[in-house]
């Protein structure tokens, strides 16, 4: 019985369902054309809905927000159901296959699906309809952690500096970076070739921010800029308050790791006044900034500091090339040549190579470029684009200058030829007897001098080199020069006219009608053989005539020029003084130095108003006549280094005999506080050194000769605590350079010593077996020994006291040691030294020499050069094959024939 019942349910379901099936698919084919009719009209419904979401999507777009996720699926369903129906609508042809009526078809089952997927595509509609009533369609879109700056294809040379910026970025402890240098060298671009570079490769940073900060620094612009990145910004933000705007962009960033990129920064910019959290060197998140100003480095404490430098001559010319393009240069055999000439005048600066570049895009001719080479070599303002877009932009750094000194102090600079390395001390002489270190005297100005070289070369005006002979040195960049040059010539002519032909090839010179007016003028480095016609120049207060092959002065050539301060007329070998010192009414500044003259005439002692006399290197120099020194009471510096050293001195001069007659004299000038001096006897260095004026005063100290002096111990000097040269000339007698150190002398050489010491040269001391008391100078950073044919030791460590070893590594910043014709060398010091700073040690002529103080710590990370003869190399002991090995590589021969393994 259950079974029969169950059965007879089952059954009746199943009749159920097939009742419901016929039922449906006959509505789905009777009721097809309503159904198609309906479908049609809400489509229409439904694509106008469409419509107006769209275009509430696309103005909400257009303010920067983003559609909804579930609007985009509605679109898109819609999209699709709007297709089905088109195939719908092409299918209708079906509904003419139907019979009379509708109840039946001649194929009913093709009709059943027919109008089985009308009526579901109208129901999707329907529904699709009632889904898209939005309350909104779009939000604000979040930030994208770092926008994409434009940048100009043509980029080269920035590399190297990129990559040590990006390692610190991503792997080191920096929390605040500098990139600085001088203007138009790229530090925007690198800045900007860092932020596009987070566009690619993945980085923790939530946020990279940019802002540009520039001049007139204004914390709110800064402010704005980071509210807009981080979603801050709207109608009311710039009603606020500089700390509520901190407040909240604090609250967000102290959340976040973010990368702030400051462009253009010429001050200290308060970051926690900013709102930002200050990155330590362990924080996540870090701030890049760029700066012309070395200084802004040090005020925003950043971690790591990175100077851009000018492009290297390879780079600078791929730029110019790309910049003046390929159809320009091979439009004439000869433009390539002339265009590597226009490129060099640009210094590597890629302002001036882009700026120059595109003004020569399109010159095809040669002439052209010859022109070009010309304008700016002689007048390089004049060059199109050059003042607009290069000097003007330089120009900035020039003018946000602190004071009119400095900014006079680089002006002074354009007077000297191009890529010249100006010697610092000679700048400063000139400085203080130009009268604009008037703020200090002695010591203090030439402090003040310093301070003014630092802010230059801070601000990227200046460069600071050594020269050849290890002096130190600034110089200018040749657009940096040109752009002073610029300035010089705009300046108001009432205060200053500078008229600078140097180094451009004179051989008369400049016509008496270019004089006038004229403040500051320089014919350095010209072939200005004589000066004959008498200028008529008042106002003249500068004149610089070195290395001008000057052989005749005419006596009256000065006589007009009753401001003069400065006269410089150095390294004219030739130069007869035969014109009238009297008319230097106003002189302060005469330099003869490096002059083959025999004598100083006696109205030298005229210049009352002198306050610097440069007679170094004047070798030939026999006489100066008594009461000429004494008298010029105003002297500050005087530099005698090396003068009188040939010859026979006359029995009227003061250098005769061994220069005690000139010491006495320089005990007369109560201002003196430098001095260069080359003296003949330990009498008269005994009686300079009895003057504590001459103590302080003394730079430079040549001894020569020294008759019938055996011994010279150097902790005598230890009062001379501004000693930086030290020479011993011709003293044949001389055996030792020793120590004598006694409890008197400790108490001077703690306080001072010879720290200031930086160079020593030793020539021709044929008896000297030793020079143990360089020991006690522990910043030696040149060392020359010639002709010392006795000398066994540099360094004989028993001669030393105990007391004297302040510093346990000697030669710890020896840069240079030049060893030549020792016949008897046999050891520079007895134990290996690390010669942490030596960049290189020449040996010649020294073949005792058989073991360097060397060993593998010695080369450690670093490498220098050792020059010498193959053979000599051949010969050397070394401490075990490893140190052998290790300073192979470093080996320069001095005989390139000789063969050695």
């Amino acid at each position: 019985m259950g079974n029969v019942f169950s059965a007879s349910i089952s059954c009746d379901a199943a009749i159920s369902r097939c009742l419901d099936c016929t039922v449906r698919k006959t509505a789905y084919t009777c009721q097809l054309q309503d159904n198609l009719d309906n479908l049609e009209t809400e489509l229409e419904k439904l694509i106008e809905a469409r419509n107006d979401v769209l275009i509430e999507v696309t103005v909400a777009e257009q303010r920067g927000m983003k559609r909804l996720e579930q609007v985009q699926g509605w679109l898109s369903r819609v999209q699709d159901v709007e297709t089905e129906a088109e195939k719908l609508k092409q299918g209708r042809q079906e509904f003419g296959q139907l019979c009379v009526g509708g109840f039946c078809s001649k194929n009913c089952n093709p009709s059943y699906k027919f109008g089985k997927s009308v009526f579901k595509t109208l129901r999707i509609v329907e529904n699709l309809r009632s889904e898209g009533d939005f309350k909104e369609v779009a939000q604000t879109a979040p930030e994208t952690p770092v926008d994409q700056r434009p940048i100009t294809p043509a980029i080269v040379g920035l590399e190297s500096t990129f990559d040590k910026v990006w390692r610190c970025l991503t792997e080191e402890l920096a929390g605040i970076i500098a990139i600085y240098g001088m203007g138009g060298v790229g530090k925007t671009t690198l800045l900007t070739l860092i932020n596009n570079k987070f566009l690619d490769f993945p980085n923790n940073f939530d946020v990279v921010i940019w802002a540009v900060v520039s001049k007139d620094l204004e914390l709110e612009k800064i402010q704005e800029s980071i509210a807009k990145k981080i979603g801050l910004f709207n109608e009311s933000w710039k009603s606020r308050s500089l700390e509520d705007k901190a407040q909240e962009i604090f609250k967000i960033l102290s959340k976040k790791k973010f990368l702030l990129l400051l462009d253009d920064i010429w001050e200290r910019v308060d970051l926690i006044k900013v709102g930002l959290p200050p990155p330590t060197t362990r924080s996540a998140s870090k701030v890049v900034f760029t700066t012309r100003e070395f200084d802004v480095s040090g005020s925003m404490k950043a971690h790591k500091s990175f100077k851009v430098e000018c492009l290297r001559y390879q780079d600078a010319w791929r730029l110019f090339e790309e910049t003046v393009g390929k159809e320009i240069l091979d439009s004439h055999p000869n433009i390539p040549e002339l265009a590597e000439t226009v490129a060099k005048e640009c210094g590597g600066l890629p302002l001036a190579l882009i700026v120059v570049g595109q003004s020569m895009a399109c010159k095809k001719t040669p002439q052209e470029w010859e022109h070009a080479i010309e304008v700016l070599r002689s007048s390089a303002s004049k060059f199109s684009g050059m003042e607009r877009w290069v000097y003007s932009r330089l120009k900035f750094s020039y003018d946000l200058l602190p004071s009119d000194t400095i900014r006079f102090c680089l002006l002074y600079c354009c007077l000297f030829p191009e890529d010249y390395r100006i010697k610092i001390e000679d700048l400063i002489d000139y400085w203080i007897c130009e009268g604009v270190l008037d703020e200090y005297d002695g010591i203090g100005a030439r402090n003040q001098g310093y301070s003014i070289i630092g802010t230059l070369t801070h601000a990227c005006l200046l460069e600071e080199e050594e020269d050849d002979l290890g002096y130190n040195c600034v110089k200018m960049h040749d657009v940096i020069r040109d752009m002073t040059l610029w300035i010089a010539s705009t300046t108001d002519h009432e205060k200053e006219k500078f008229l600078v032909l140097a180094g451009v090839g004179l051989t008369e010179a400049p016509s008496i009608e270019k004089w006038k007016d004229v403040t500051r003028m320089s014919l350095m480095r010209n072939k200005i053989r004589n000066l004959s016609k008498s200028p008529i120049c008042p106002r003249l207060r500068t004149l610089f005539l070195s290395r001008c092959e000057i052989q005749v002065v005419e006596s009256d050539f000065f006589q007009s020029m009753t401001s003069l301060r400065v006269l410089d007329l150095s390294y004219n070998i030739n130069l007869r003084l035969a014109f009238q010192f009297s008319d230097f009414v106003s002189l302060q500044h005469l330099d003869l130095s490096s002059c083959r003259i025999t004598s100083l005439p006696v109205e030298l002692k005229y210049l009352i108003n002198l306050r610097c006399l440069k007679l170094e290197c004047t070798f030939f120099l026999r006489s100066i006549p008594p009461k000429v020194i004494s008298n010029l009471k105003m002297l500050r510096i005087l530099r005698m280094f090396g003068c009188g050293h040939y010859g026979s001195q006359e029995e009227d001069s003061i250098l005769f005999g061994d220069g005690e007659l000139l010491v006495e004299e320089l005990l007369c000038l109560k201002q003196l506080n430098v001095l260069t001096i080359t003296l003949k006897s330990l009498l008269a260095l005994q009686r300079l050194l009895s003057s504590p004026i001459l103590q302080s005063s003394i730079r430079s100290l040549c001894l020569k000769t020294l008759e019938d002096s055996k011994s010279l111990d150097v902790s005598s000097l230890a009062s001379l605590r501004h000693l930086e040269k030290y020479h011993l000339w011709d003293c044949v007698d001389l055996e030792e350079l020793k120590i004598e150190y006694t409890r008197e002398l400790k108490n001077i050489r703690v306080t001072h010593g010879l720290h200031s010491l930086r160079r020593v040269s030793i020539f021709n001391c044929r008896s000297l077996r030793h020079v143990t008391g360089l020991i006690c100078a522990p910043n030696l950073k040149y060392i020359d020994i010639h002709y010392c044919e006795s000398m066994e030791e540099i360094i004989k460590l028993d001669e030393v006291p105990a007391e004297a070893m302040e510093d346990p590594v000697p030669f710890a910043r020896l840069q240079f040691l030049h060893l030549q014709f020792l016949r008897k060398l046999k050891s520079i010091y007895s134990n290996p030294l690390p010669f942490p700073h030596l960049k290189e040690m020449s040996v010649s002529d020294c073949p005792e020499l058989r073991k360097l103080p060397l060993d593998c710590n010695s080369a450690s990370g670093r490498k220098f050069i050792i020059e010498g003869e193959g053979l000599w190399w051949k010969k050397l002991q070394w401490e075990d094959q490893a140190t052998q090995s290790a300073f192979l590589p470093y080996f320069k021969a001095m005989d390139p024939s000789t063969e050695f393994e």
